[in-house]
């Protein structure tokens, strides 16, 4: 709530902080279109109108409202109100005001990672911002039962109401995971304007019984004090009645006359009302009519303490604004993207009283609004709090699982799981969280043994004597559970991910996800990793293997999007022993302060384990490890069998599930007379960065077997690893899935995709010849 009561004073000053965070927001913007070289010709950009609908909001939270240690999510297009306000604040230096949106300066949209006032969250796409901080508190509650530390950080989102119409923020909403978050405040800038029209107003009465229908507290800051006074007189109600009832479109057409204009129009042939109005001038009708709640202080710093109130709950307020409040634009049906021109930029100088050569100034020291600013600059960020000591998290140099017979890799991942179940130290660091798979990903042996996530202990009411699950909910628990909502998944992932820099606790969060689905949360998945955060996902099962289960869930793209995505490191493993190796190695990026986020590729498929042993012997164990992690090795040397030293040579390269066909391939082209290198990538991420940077690849591909022919083999959209040929300049077939799939069996399917180990010996023929 407020630090103290909402004086005359202290509201004046906070006017004069707001009146200059709307000047520097707005000429930022200015600036970077109209004064600094544009030598490409490009649209630079920005939002005057969408940044100066949430000065108010901005303003009175962090100056009234912010704690040490809450976090904020800014809407993506009020990033120059931020970067304003922490300027004033001290916290942004004077030469970054002219680098909006240049390289190395201020980002379009707010920026953890690239800004270097240094948001809490990155925002962007539109509704991730506000779920973000959804999951950063459920993460803080996690944190809080498990480590002991006090939940006080509450975590606020900042949200255009058009960002509303994003199907992930519903997503969020409608989980029960997110049903029960007392830190959780969303603040919405209910300016009823999106790029291309005005609102409905029906909208935001839909919108507020969809968030009390799913448990939020619902407030809003409709009118201002002004506006509230006139209601508060006789006939008042007539004129809220007349406000509430006309239309958006109408609403904003009014606000932009002037006043002698205006009073007929709203006045509408009423007499009462024209007698209330009488006592407002010309002059002050249009002000007085948009007196909204969003932008009057006081009516704002009351909201935020009906927020705190008891019993905490997920809280959402409805601040309603004007798109462009205090510029000539304000309320214009398609100010999104209007810039005002020079000439509107110097009247607003004038009108602001800002002196010619002090435009990009900070309030005076001596002044009530630049004291309320050092007070506050004081209050939230001069006594840093005390870091916690970044706990050791102990990871084994190896961690064992059934290395023999047919397994698969999804299997290896859940006995790898219920391995570190046992493992002090590094067990407590462990999250795991699935959208309703978490059984059919092998996640069951590690829920049974540590439990689901929950507040409070939950009666468990099965009651049958054994049960491959058993769904413990209580505090202690370490899966979460969300519903089917892979955008969900991923945010949580992220969030957790960042548990380390937003709370002063490391997580390892690992999420499991049908690889298909990948894609459905591929936003998300993008923005914890434009966001820094360090995680692990496992997408299983993947590819057309899963061959009964048909087209729709067939995952071609995932592979290609392993080593395309920055800042994640993707792995596909075929062997128990590879993929025991590269989760360990995946944990350890996460630990890694410059680690990365990690995506595993697995598989359902049982796998012959004896097929590895010719590399092990050949290799041994300690040189087999470190090639698996540098992204391949060979599992098949043709320089172990004794060929006719003319025979011609293949290198059959695949990742994955393919291993066994390539094996198969290669053993029918030695009986036919040709020398065959089966070449297993384990990261084709890792390796194609070692050729990108120049790196030697000789242990894959010898000086002497450069020009020898390469056939590529994957579970996967076959340019994949189409790409090795440019290596060494080679000829090269890829062959893949480039069509989408059906049901049938793997192996009926492994024909239809040139999977099969005939095709692949065909094609080594063509090649050859």
């Amino acid at each position: 709530m407020p630090r103290t009561e909402p004086t005359p004073a202290l509201i004046s000053a906070t006017e004069e902080v707001q009146k200059r965070v709307l000047w520097l927001a707005t000429l930022m913007i200015h600036h970077a279109n109209h004064v600094r070289p544009n030598h490409d010709g490009v649209k630079v950009g920005g939002h005057q109108a969408s940044s100066a609908s949430m000065v108010t909001i901005v303003t009175t939270l962090y100056l009234h409202y912010l704690r040490p240690g809450d976090r904020v999510a800014v809407k993506p297009h009020a990033s120059p109100v931020y970067h304003a306000l922490q300027y004033l604040l001290g916290r942004l230096d004077a030469r970054y005001l002219t680098q909006l949106r240049a390289f190395g300066g201020l980002q379009a949209y707010p920026s953890r990672t690239k800004d270097p006032d240094s948001p809490d969250f990155s925002t962007g796409s539109v509704g991730l911002g506000a779920v973000a901080p959804a999951f950063a508190a459920l993460s803080a509650h996690y944190v809080a039962a498990h480590f002991g530390r006090p939940a006080t950080q509450r975590f606020v989102a900042l949200v255009g109401d058009a960002e509303l119409d994003e199907g992930n923020v519903w997503e969020a909403v409608l989980d029960p995971a997110l049903s029960e978050l007392d830190n959780l405040l969303w603040i919405v800038d209910l300016n009823r304007q999106s790029l291309d029209r005005v609102v409905p107003g029906i909208r935001a009465t839909h919108l507020k019984r969809l968030f009390a229908d799913s448990g939020w507290r619902v407030l809003e800051a409709k009118y201002g004090c002004r506006l509230q006074t006139l209601f508060a007189q006789p006939d008042g109600d007539l004129l809220r009645a007349r406000i509430d009832e006309m239309s958006n479109e109408e609403y904003q057409a009014l606000i932009r006359l002037p006043g002698a204009e205006l009073r007929p129009r709203l006045i509408n042939g009423d007499k009462r009302l024209a007698r209330l109005l009488d006592q407002v001038p010309d002059a002050e009708l249009p002000a007085t009519l948009a007196n909204l709640g969003g932008h009057d202080v006081t009516e704002l710093l009351k909201t935020f303490a009906a927020a705190d109130a008891e019993p905490r709950r997920p809280t959402i307020i409805f601040a309603y604004t004007i798109k462009g409040w205090g510029l000539p634009i304000a309320g214009h049906p398609l100010n999104h993207s209007m810039l005002l021109s020079p000439e509107q930029i110097e009247t607003l100088r004038e009108q602001f009283g800002i002196p010619p050569g002090h435009e990009w100034d900070r309030l005076p020291p001596d002044s009530p609004g630049g004291r309320l600013c050092a007070e506050v600059a004081h209050r939230l960020y001069g006594v840093p709090p005390q870091p916690k000591p970044t706990p050791t998290i102990p990871l084994p140099d190896e961690i064992t699982v059934p290395t023999s017979g047919m397994i698969s890799t999804q299997d290896t991942f859940g006995r790898f799981l219920v391995r570190i179940a046992d493992l002090p130290g590094l067990r407590e660091r462990i999250v795991t969280a699935s959208p309703d798979v978490s059984v059919s990903t092998n996640l069951a042996g590690w829920i049974n043994k540590t439990g689901v996530f929950a507040r409070r202990e939950e009666p468990d009411f099965e009651t049958e004597a054994y049960r491959i699950l058993r769904w413990r909910r209580w505090p202690g628990g370490q899966h979460i559970e969300l519903g089917i909502s892979e955008m969900n998944l991923f945010m949580l992932l992220g969030m957790f991910g960042l548990a380390h820099d937003l709370i002063g606790e490391p997580l390892i969060p690992i999420g499991t996800v049908y690889d298909p689905f990948v894609c459905r949360g591929l936003d998300a998945f993008i923005y914890g990793l434009y966001s820094g955060a360090r995680f692990i996902v496992v997408g299983t099962p993947s590819g057309i293997t899963l061959a009964p289960e048909g087209g729709a869930h067939q995952s071609s793209v995932t592979a290609s999007l392993g080593i395309e995505l920055p800042q994640l490191t993707s792995f596909e493993p075929c062997f128990a022993l590879e993929t025991a190796w590269l989760l360990r190695e995946a944990i350890r990026l996460c630990i890694d302060p410059q680690g990365s986020a990690s995506y595993l590729r697995l598989s359902t498929r049982p796998i012959d384990q004896n097929l590895l042993q010719p590399a092990l012997d050949r290799l041994g164990a300690t040189e087999l490890h470190r090639q698996v992690l540098l992204g391949g090795y060979r599992l098949i040397d043709r320089n172990d069998y004794q060929d006719h030293p003319d025979a011609p040579i293949v290198h059959i390269v695949t990742s994955g599930v393919l291993v066994p066909e390539a094996v198969a391939a290669a053993h029918y082209l030695r009986r036919e007379g040709v020398a065959v290198n089966v070449i297993n990538l384990t990261s084709a991420r890792r390796i194609y960065e070692r050729w990108r940077r120049g790196n030697d690849l000789s242990w894959l591909f010898p000086p002497n077997e450069r020009t020898a022919p390469i056939v590529t083999v994957h579970d996967a959209a076959s340019h994949a690893l189409a790409w090795l040929g440019s290596v060494y300049g080679t000829p090269l077939r890829a062959h893949g899935v480039d069509r989408f799939g059906q049901s049938g069996s793997r192996d009926d399917l492994y024909r239809a995709f040139h999977l099969d180990p005939l095709s692949i010996v065909e094609t080594a023929f063509d090649l050859i010849d």
